[in-house]
């Protein structure tokens, strides 16, 4: 499948009905103070990089890049639209914020995401982009319901 990836307002129809989608969806699966997806208005934060993946002139996916204090990235808002699940939009993404992250010369990239058996195909992706577990960053603590990655650029 031919993906575009394109530098997007997360605020923008109709990229913020993906974004929506993401947030309800997280909110309704986990519980409030293990949350840390951005809000809309986060995500507009200069020290972030937005994009959207678009399959023709329908939205596949959303993924943001953090900048942190450190130098390095932490990786945000990742969401494939359930229509592109499988479809490999998601890895595309990830690639695209790899070569960003690499391009902006950030030495090693982060995350978190969810520990339920409903984010086991997020941990497997990044997994296979070379992601690994590792302790809470930046101001995260240990939550149950969270698993830490890391990656070296």
């Amino acid at each position: 499948m031919a993906v575009t990836i394109r530098t997007d307002d997360p605020t923008a129809s109709p990229t913020l009905a993906l974004v929506t989608a993401h947030l309800t969806d997280m909110h309704a699966q986990t519980p409030v103070e293990s949350v840390h997806a951005l809000g809309i208005h986060e995500l507009c934060d200069p020290s972030i990089v937005f994009w959207s993946a678009w399959a023709g002139d329908r939205i596949a996916g959303i993924g943001a890049l953090k900048q942190l204090e450190t130098g390095d990235g932490e990786i945000k808002s990742m969401r494939v639209d359930d229509a592109f699940r499988g479809t490999g939009v998601g890895r595309a993404v990830l690639r695209h914020i790899i070569s960003h992250a690499k391009i902006e010369g950030m030495p090693r990239l982060w995350l978190e995401t969810g520990s339920t058996a409903s984010f086991l195909p997020a941990r497997s992706l990044y997994a296979s982009e070379g992601f690994m577990r590792c302790e809470p960053f930046g101001d995260y603590r240990r939550d149950p319901r969270s698993v830490f990655m890391t990656r070296g650029l």
